[in-house]
């Protein structure tokens, strides 16, 4: 059963959020040939403030 972990900053919407689960369960059923109903995908949604970018959080950078 492929398991794909995407880390995100938070902020993006429930739209492309979805999107994002579509169009990395389609890819691993292309690559891999898994069935579509064994693909998980867990999307982390990481607060700015815990997100470091060159030192600064992105909060710190307005990203």
């Amino acid at each position: 059963m492929p398991f794909a972990q995407i880390y995100m900053v938070e902020g993006r919407t429930d739209e492309q959020k979805k999107a994002v689960i579509e169009k990395v369960t389609a890819a691993l059923v292309e690559a891999v040939g898994a069935p579509i109903e064994n693909v998980r995908v867990w999307i982390h949604d990481v607060p700015k403030a815990q997100w470091g970018i060159a030192g600064k959080t992105a909060k710190e950078l307005g990203r």
